[in-house]
């Protein structure tokens, strides 16, 4: 068998690569099941009824249906974009802000996700890594907006 010529292994971006007029679209998205709800809920100690309680939630409108737990949905939303954008690369996430759900996502929806690099730059405090801002933005299946989210990470450089 013959030595490939070269190796590609999947990563995400090194900080000299992300730019700031680009819109990463992270594919495939993630259709959300009702296992994935209820593991979610119960596993973060979430007694909310509206994630677990069928009965309850089909008398409630507007929705008359369970809601699928807004931490999920968020969680899901970052990490669809790990592999194009983070595999590898980031250091630690410095923290989240206008974190918003303006629609709801229920049993069965899919879940895409998107990324804008808002701003980039050098860390004072760490040199080799700089600091990325992501805007996050997750829409379901009929392209309805229902999470965005502000994340700053800190990120390796290329490595010399």
């Amino acid at each position: 068998m013959n030595e490939p010529i070269r190796r590609v292994v999947q990563r995400g971006l090194w900080f000299e690569e992300f730019e700031t007029d680009v819109l990463y679209e992270h594919r495939p998205g993630r259709t959300i099941t009702e296992a994935d709800n209820v593991l979610f809920t119960t596993l973060t100690m979430n007694t909310q009824a509206l994630h677990l309680d069928a009965a309850f939630a089909d008398e409630l409108p507007p929705f008359h249906q369970r809601l699928v737990n807004s931490m999920f949905t968020l969680s899901t939303l970052v990490g669809l974009s790990v592999a194009q954008l983070t595999q590898g690369t980031i250091v630690a996430n410095l923290g989240f802000s206008d974190i918003a759900f303006p629609k709801p996502l229920f049993h069965g929806d899919t879940l895409y996700a998107e990324t804008a690099v808002t701003d980039k730059r050098e860390s004072k405090s760490r040199p080799g890594e700089g600091i990325v801002t992501f805007a996050h933005t997750g829409r379901n299946q009929h392209g309805d907006v229902v999470a965005t989210a502000i994340r700053k990470t800190l990120v390796r450089k290329k490595p010399a």
